[in-house]
């Protein structure tokens, strides 16, 4: 008697990744200068307040633990 729940095999699983890459890799498109910069702004914007997070936090603890 099959297990209705089983998985599926290794080789149907990775087939269906390839085929979803396959499906992904025929739309991209490359992105827009302006797609990109604002894509850049983003990302540095996120990593400033992340530094900036981390270093009032620095600081408070400095401040706490003399």
């Amino acid at each position: 008697m099959d297990n209705i729940n089983s998985k599926p095999s290794f080789s149907i699983r990775t087939k269906s990744f390839l085929m979803q890459c396959k499906r992904v890799w025929y739309i991209l498109r490359k992105p827009t200068r302006k797609e990109f910069e604002t894509v850049a702004k983003v990302s540095a914007l996120g990593i400033l307040v992340i530094g900036l997070i981390g270093f009032i936090m620095s600081v408070i603890m400095g401040i706490l633990i003399r």
